[in-house]
């Protein structure tokens, strides 16, 4: 198959899926539109090449592998401009009281509402509600303790909205810790 015929296709799918678009997708969108399977192998190098063109300094943005898939996101280099832009559509941002949920159960999941609550001290009812109304967080089914209550996890929107390809990339606690032999006072 001709790569510019195939990248091409591979470019318009990956621009118009408004969340990151799987290679199984792109398979299948492929496939059914050629009447032929597409090897996964000719989709990776389309993508491979659109990378590479999209990395050249003309452009604002590029395909990142994220959550799975494949996405346009504009370059970190824009990042202050795209901020304005976001900072006028804060309304869509998660309160504090989100973020620490959803940080809790991305860490501890799958997680009850009860455990969360014991993790945070306070009624957590209405930031897991908007946390599944936004869809970042999802019920990954039933706890086997009495009362079989909801086990809550991340989902593919989670990544997506966090911008990391696998929960591997959230930061470790060790990420965290102060270093050693610092120069200046201790805490005490």
């Amino acid at each position: 198959m001709q790569s510019d015929f195939l990248q091409h296709h591979v470019e318009a799918l990956i621009f118009s899926s408004s969340q990151p678009i799987k290679l199984t997708e792109l398979q299948q969108c492929l496939g059914e539109m050629l009447g032929a399977e597409v090897p996964l192998a000719d989709i990776e190098g389309a993508i491979a090449g659109l990378t590479e063109r999209y990395a050249a300094e003309p452009y604002a943005f590029g395909i990142y592998h994220l959550a799975g898939g494949y996405q346009f996101l504009t370059k970190p280099a824009y990042q202050a401009t795209v901020g304005i832009l976001l900072k006028q559509k804060s309304k869509k941002r998660l309160s504090t009281a989100a973020l620490e949920t959803i940080a809790i159960i991305a860490y501890k999941q799958p997680i009850t509402k009860t455990e969360i609550e014991q993790i945070r001290g306070v009624n957590c009812d209405y930031a897991i509600q908007k946390l599944l109304e936004k869809e970042l967080v999802v019920i990954r089914g039933k706890a086997e303790s009495v009362g079989k209550p909801l086990l809550y996890g991340t989902s593919d929107k989670f990544m997506e909205y966090f911008g990391i390809a696998s929960l591997k990339d959230l930061p470790q606690p060790r990420d965290f810790a102060a270093e050693e032999n610092e120069i200046g006072p201790a805490n005490e």
